[in-house]
This record gives structure tokens, C-alpha cells and sequence, in this order.
């Protein structure tokens, strides 16, 4: 330690000091600065359940006060509260007049703020509505000043309550404060309470509970409270109230209970730390001696001081436990109440088991027990079918479970209709073995296995066959190829829904033919929310697509920087769902796909992809391009290069496009969109976004073509809308020379319900695809052949389209 350090130890040694190192000095001083801090703990605790804590709450704000009473609070306004304790103080006040019939018959309210010094706010019969009572204890503004309680208290018993009425009227006094006063209140308190005023000493901050106990009325622990838990304070307020008589506040029913409580307070200790090197003087010499002196450091802790709270507790809609099979009652108020139910039981308010199958239905779960799958996933589906079986199998149900395992090989662990009784279900489904999740995962295998074997003895025919479905729940991707087998399934009559997570969601949709026969669950408690869904599923007919109508679709996908590439890829999942509910072939459905964004690219023509499983895969290839995209110049590229005859469009077929945007570059739409519609094409505008602006709705159109939808992740719930759209437009009557099929410039003619095309001269060919230079035929301007690659004899012949019902 240099010079200057022993210098001031030397001086100091004989004060029996010892100097703080400096790291032990800013802990101090960070001891001090954070001492003020409120905790994240109440500073009185009712310790009871947390039942009892709601009904305390519902009971504080359904009392009700009318009765002849004065009530005077005194809120204590220095500087040892501060300005936010203050405001809470000011809550609590206007809390209790929120219970008060306040008017000048009934009950008379007044404030005083004292620091130094008392000052009057208002008296008691200043104001004769809650509203004007409420709106002044707001407006108080905070003086600060030392805390002399005393002074006080002195004023009113001097001038007693200003404003109140004779002694005949009972008076009450709030006294809200930190209890730390800089004077002695002893006598003036006990002065007060001899005149008859019952005082209640509510605490703020960190109170000195000994000077509350002085302040208060006996029984002390039913007339000090805590400011800063405001329903508790008001409800031990009015309880104290109604059992002095002074108000009738509460039912009949209603009863004050004592509950024990925990009251703390925030204390400086000093604790020993250890020893540090120090230098002390000897007497009688001028030596200094070094030595080990003991140093301490101070902590700010809680001291807790049990007690009894008396609340209000009223009878609550729960005491008589309405929710059946494990659900959770909710009170709102002291006469209703909701329940929170398993996710099988939802259905009713009771949570009754209301899912019985009402439809007859053999069902059989196919669970993956394959090495791509966890022993507490498996656990986790076992128990979904036991969860599932409990709540649909009733004693009316026509419906019968089976359970198969499967990895490489498929093993039929509870055949269909096998257990009639559901503890004997149950118990079965307990003894299916996980089989130390071996082998391959091979869904397609399982598929096929379970459609040729999984049904057994329950398989029956004719019209006494019930309907049988295939529940797949799995996590891990098959190993081998599922849409063969999936197909084999579906055509031997066959319902295939799909439970699984999202990273099977598109295997779970190719092999059921429909997002909507897939659940998708993100954890273990939202898999069993997925069990009314499918209840719903299993006695629901569906039919996908628009039942074989002719159709040439595209969809036109904003790719731009303001959509971005997480929500560009949320549309992919949506045009992709849209997809899935069609029979794409060159006979039924052709589907085509625009992405717009720093330009405008044709990511496949109506006539690329000939199978759905080509069309899916394609769409989830499509590239996001970014940029400032322009709706308008998309639109017209689907005009000039996509429903065009040499493009793959089809003559005499239904045409839509349906756009999805999140609005951005959408100013030059609506005339191109207009352009399209002039040419037969129906167009449909899906708008992403909280506003729909106002070229969206121009771009829309005067017809019902309009979805808004407020944010990417809920597009999917738009799909019934949009399918209902795209059906209703397949069914219009059609022109066939709209768009024309016409090339290089011929007219397309009407003729017989169909359409010829009158070719100008060096056009040949049923659509006038092919140019001839004659020499007595003179080349037309603008009509030169088409670029190399573009035109090719399959896309220059129009496919027949299928007849309509297809």
C-alpha cells in the first residue's frame, strides 16, 4: 500500500477504525443506490390457495358501501414515500371509491396530503358524486417535505374532519403512509381513536409496522393494510367495515374469514465479511504494526412477521366442481364461471364427453415404430388413441379401433373390433411394445399391407360395410415411395388422414390427398387438441377439388422485398394446399405458377407438369426474388405469355388466375387485371396484410373477387374460400375465341359451339400456326415466325377439353 494509504491509517488508529478496501466500499455503495428498489414480492402475503386469492379479488369488486359515514383519507406526501409510492397510494384511494355510494346523504369522502405541513385537498362535502371525487384524489400532486404524522393528526383534532357532519355519524380514517414520522404519534392517534374515529393504517413502500400497529385501531390485524396488493387492501377494508356495522356491504352468503398472512420489512443487518491487512500505531512508540483487521459488510434483508388477514370470502361457482374428466373451472364473478377442458372433452361447458361417434366407422391407427422414432413418441401416440378411445367410444358408438405398429414390416397389435369394452381397449393399447424403434421406415409398405390385411374380420361388404379409415400418426419421413401405395389404398375405398409434425406435413398430404386430412401438431400437449378434429374428420365426407371440372389455373405469387422470403414461403404452403385438391392431368386441371418481384418470371407453364406430385414439387422450387415488384407487369405477362394457346392454355377451358400479394406494387394493376378479365379469364386477388389498401380493391374488380387475409400464417384458413372461388369460376359458361387460340394474328370465329380461326394471308393450320412465303403472298408486317424453341408442334395443338363433370 503506497505512502499516502498508511499515512491516513496512522492517523486513524487510534479511532479503532478499519478502512473499507475499495472493491468492499462500492459493494456498499451498490447496497445503498439498489436498497430502495422495490421487490418483486408483496410486502404482505395472504397465504391461502390461489383459488381463495381469486375469490378474495372477485369478492373486492362486488362490494358495495351505502351507509351515513365520513370517510377521510390522510396520504402521506414527503419525500421518505417518494412520487411512485405516492401514486399508488392515490390508486388505492380511488379504489375504495369505486365501493362507496358517495353523495351527501350517504357517504362523504375528503382527502388531506401531509408532509411538513397538512394540507386540506378537499373537505367532505365538497363533492357529491363518485365521479368528482375519483377525478380529485387523480389530480393531487405530490409535495414531499418530511413525514410529520403527528402534525397530522394534530390538525384534525383541532379542526376535526373538515366538512363532516355531527359526532352522530361514524368516522373513518385511512391513514396511508410509510410509517416512518419524524415526530411522535402516539398521542394524537390514541387522542383520535377516544373521540370514536375508526383509523385503518394502510402501509406503503417499505412501512414500519410498529408505527402502524401505534396509528391503527384495535384489532390491530383487521385495521392495517398494505396500499400495494389494491383488491386485498380494499376487500380487509370492507370486511373490517361490515363487521363493525358501520357498512352492510356484502350478501348473506358472504363470510369474513381470518387467513394467515406474512408481513415483512426491509432491514439493514451487518454481517462480518473477514479480514483484511491493516496497519495499526503503538502506543508508547511510534511504530506502526501491521496486522488483520476483521471488516464488515451491510446487506439489506427481509424480516418476516407472521399475522392474521381477515377477507371477505363469497361462495364461488366452483365450490361445487362443475367440470367433469379432469377440467379446470374458471369463476367470473361470484355467479359464473367457464371451464378449462382436455382437449377431448371441449365440447360442452361441463366438459362432458361429448364425441361419440355418431357415424359408422371402423378405424385403424397406424403408428410408426420405425428407428426414426423416439420411445416418447410412440408413448406420446399410444396415449393419443387410449385419450381418443375414452372420449369417442360411448355407449351408443358404432365405432370400432384397432392399433398397428409398423416399421420394415407391418404387425397388427389390437385387430379392428376386437374390444368392445374401452377399459379393455385401454388395457390392450398398454401392452403394445415399442419394439426398440428397429428398422426402416417404410410408410408405403404399411399403406399397402394395412389396405390388403389391416380391416380383417371387419371388413364386411355391400351396404353393410361401415366406413373404414387409416389414421397415420408418425414423426420420421418414409425411406420408401408412398404415393403408389396411397393410391392403392384410397381406391379400395379407403379414408387416409394423416397426425404427424410439421416436418412431415408434405408427405402426410401427398399420401391423403388433402391438407385438410392432415393434423399437424407442434408439441405434446397440442397433439391432443388434435383429437376433435379428428372426430370431426372421421364422419365428414370430403370431396377435393371441383369435382373434375376443366380448368386452367395459374397462381401468381408476389416474391418481392416486401413480402420477404419467410413469408414468401408461407404462400408456397398455401398455393401448395390449393394444389392438392385438384386431378392434375392434360384432361381435368392444368396449374401454372408466376412469381413477380425484380422481374417477372414464369416459374412453370400450364403444360410443364402433368401429374399433382410434378405440380407440388415444382411449387415448393419456386425462387423468391426480392426487389420492388410491379403487380401490373406480372399480370401482363400472364396475358401475353401464359394464357396463350402456344403457351399450353387450352381453347373452350375455364381460366383464373388467382394472385397473391401483400399489396406493395399494386398502383398499375387494375387495368391489366381488367385486360385479363375483357380476354375471359377470371381473376382473384388474395391480399395479405392488418389494412387493405385501396389498389387491392381496385385491382379486385367490381365482382366478389376479394380475399383479405390479416397476416401469412393465416392464409391456410382462407383455403374453403378460395376453393369455393376457383369452383364457381370453373362452372361459367365459356367462350372459346376468349383468349384467342389464334396465331399470327388470325380471327378466331364462332361456329357450331365451337371456333374456327381465318387465317391472314401466309398463315396455315387449324390455328394458323404455320407461315408460308408464297410469292404471290406478301409478307405482313409484325407477323414474323416466333423465336427458335418457342414454338414447338405439341404446343402449337390444342388438347381437346375434357367434357365438363369429368
Amino acid at each position: 500500500m503506497g505512502p499516502r494509504h498508511q499515512s491516513a491509517e496512522s492517523r486513524g488508529a487510534d479511532r479503532s477504525y478499519v478502512k473499507m478496501p475499495s472493491f468492499l466500499l462500492l459493494e456498499a455503495l451498490c447496497l445503498f443506490l439498489f436498497a430502495g428498489v422495490p421487490p418483486s414480492l408483496p410486502l404482505q402475503e395472504v397465504h391461502v390457495s390461489q383459488e381463495t386469492i381469486g375469490k378474495i379479488s372477485a369478492a373486492s369488486k362486488m362490494m358495495w358501501c351505502s351507509a351515513v359515514v365520513d370517510i377521510l383519507f390522510l396520504i402521506d406526501g414527503s419525500h421518505s414515500v417518494g412520487k411512485g409510492s405516492f401514486e399508488r397510494s392515490k390508486h388505492f384511494a380511488i379504489t375504495v371509491c369505486d365501493a362507496l355510494d358517495i353523495n351527501l346523504r350517504k357517504v362523504r369522502v375528503g382527502a388531506v396530503q401531509f408532509s411538513s405541513a397538512p394540507r386540506l385537498e378537499f373537505p367532505l362535502d365538497a363533492f357529491s358524486t363518485q365521479q368528482e371525487v375519483k377525478a380529485k384524489i387523480k389530480g393531487m400532486v405530490f409535495k414531499g417535505g418530511r413525514t410529520e404524522t403527528g402534525h397530522a393528526l394534530k390538525y384534525l383534532l383541532r379542526k376535526g374532519f373538515p366538512g363532516g357532519r355531527n359526532a352522530s355519524v361514524p368516522q373513518v380514517l385511512v391513514i396511508v403512509t410509510d410509517g416512518r414520522s419524524q415526530g411522535h404519534v402516539a398521542l394524537p392517534a390514541k387522542q383520535l381513536k377516544q373521540r370514536g374515529v375508526a383509523v385503518f393504517a394502510v402501509g406503503v413502500r417499505f412501512p414500519r409496522w410498529e408505527e402502524l400497529h401505534t396509528l391503527a385501531s384495535e384489532p390491530w390485524e383487521q385495521h392495517i393494510l398494505m396500499a400495494e396488493q389494491v383488491e386485498d387492501a380494499a376487500n380487509g377494508l370492507f370486511s373490517t367495515l361490515s363487521g363493525s356495522a358501520i357498512c352492510t356491504i356484502t350478501s348473506p352468503e358472504c363470510k369474513v374469514q381470518p387467513h394467515p398472512c406474512q408481513r415483512k420489512t426491509l432491514e439493514t443487518v451487518r454481517e462480518l465479511a473477514g479480514h483484511a491487512p491493516c496497519w495499526r500505531g503503538s502506543r508508547g512508540t511510534d511504530a506502526i504494526l501491521a496486522a488483520l483487521c476483521p471488516f464488515s459488510s451491510w446487506k439489506r434483508v427481509f424480516l418476516t412477521h407472521p399475522a392474521t388477514c381477515h377477507r371477505t370470502i363469497c361462495p364461488g361457482p366452483c365450490d361445487s366442481q362443475p367440470c367433469q374428466n379432469g377440467g379446470t373451472c374458471v369463476p367470473e364473478g361470484l355467479d359464473r364461471y367457464h371451464c378449462l377442458c382436455p382437449p377431448a372433452f371441449g365440447g360442452e361447458a361441463d366438459c362432458a364427453p361429448k364425441l361419440s361417434l355418431e357415424c359408422r366407422v371402423d378405424v385403424l391407427f397406424l403408428l410408426a415404430g420405425s428407428a426414426g422414432t423416439t420411445p416418447e413418441g410412440f408413448l406420446r401416440a399410444k396415449a393419443f388413441v387410449k385419450r381418443f378411445a375414452q372420449a369417442a367410444l360411448g355407449e351408443d358408438s358404432r365405432a370400432r379401433i384397432g392399433v398397428a405398429r409398423y416399421a420394415a414390416e407391418l404387425a397388427l397389435a389390437v385387430p379392428v373390433g376386437e374390444y368392445q369394452d374401452v377399459p379393455d381397449l385401454v388395457r390392450s393399447l398398454d401392452a403394445v411394445p415399442f419394439g426398440g424403434g428397429g428398422g426402416a421406415t417404410l410408410t408405403g409398405s404399411a399403406l399397402r399391407q394395412a389396405a390388403e390385411r389391416g380391416f380383417g374380420s371387419a371388413a364386411r361388404t355391400g351396404q353393410d360395410r361401415p366406413r373404414r379409415a387409416v389414421v397415420l400418426m408418425t414423426e420420421a419421413r418414409s425411406q420408401d415411395e408412398v404415393a403408389g401405395p396411397a393410391r392403392f389404398a384410397r381406391a379400395r375405398e379407403l379414408l387416409l388422414l394423416g397426425v404427424g409434425s410439421e416436418a412431415v406435413r408434405a408427405e402426410l398430404e401427398e399420401i391423403t390427398g388433402s391438407p385438410e386430412r392432415v393434423m399437424v401438431y407442434t408439441g405434446p400437449q397440442d397433439l391432443f387438441s388434435q383429437i376433435p378434429k379428428l372426430h370431426g374428420k372421421l364422419c365428414s365426407r370430403q370431396r377435393p377439388g371441383c369435382q373434375a371440372q376443366s380448368l386452367d389455373l395459374v397462381f401468381m405469387l408476389d416474391a418481392s422485398a416486401s413480402v420477404g422470403p419467410e413469408n414468401f414461403a408461407q404462400m408456397q404452403s398455401f398455393v401448395r394446399s390449393c394444389a392438392l385438391q385438384f386431378d392434375v392431368n392434360p384432361d381435368v386441371t392444368q396449374i401454372g405458377l408466376v412469381v413477380y418481384g425484380a422481374r417477372v418470371q414464369t416459374a412453370f407453364r400450364l403444360d410443364t407438369h402433368l401429374t399433382r406430385a410434378a405440380v407440388l414439387r415444382a411449387m415448393s422450387q419456386a425462387p423468391y426474388l426480392g426487389g420492388a415488384g410491379s403487380t401490373g407487369m406480372a399480370l401482363l405477362h400472364i396475358y401475353d405469355k401464359v394464357m396463350v394457346v402456344h403457351k399450353g392454355a387450352r381453347p373452350g377451358v375455364p381460366k383464373a388466375v388467382v394472385v397473391v400479394t401483400g399489396g406493395s406494387g399494386a398502383e398499375d394493376a387494375a387495368v391489366p387485371a381488367q385486360k385479363l378479365r375483357d380476354n375471359g379469364v377470371s381473376v382473384l386477388v388474395v391480399g395479405v396484410g392488418p389494412v387493405l389498401t385501396e389498389a387491392l380493391r381496385r385491382l379486385a374488380g367490381p365482382r366478389d373477387s376479394l380475399i383479405h387475409v390479416a397476416a401469412y400464417e393465416d392464409l391456410r384458413h382462407h383455403q374453403d374460400m378460395l376453393m369455393e372461388w376457383i369452383c364457381q369460376e370453373a362452372k361459367r359458361p365459356v367462350n372459346p375465341c376468349r383468349p384467342s387460340p389464334c396465331l399470327n394474328k388470325g380471327t378466331c370465329v364462332l361456329h357450331d359451339g365451337s371456333y374456327r380461326c381465318e387465317c391472314r394471308a401466309g398463315g396455315e393450320g387449324p390455328h394458323c400456326e404455320r407461315r408460308t412465303l408464297r410469292g404471290d403472298a406478301p409478307r405482313i408486317r409484325g407477323s414474323s415466325p416466333e423465336p427458335a424453341g418457342e414454338q414447338q408442334p405439341s404446343q402449337l395443338l390444342p388438347r381437346r377439353p375434357g367434357p365438363p363433370g369429368r
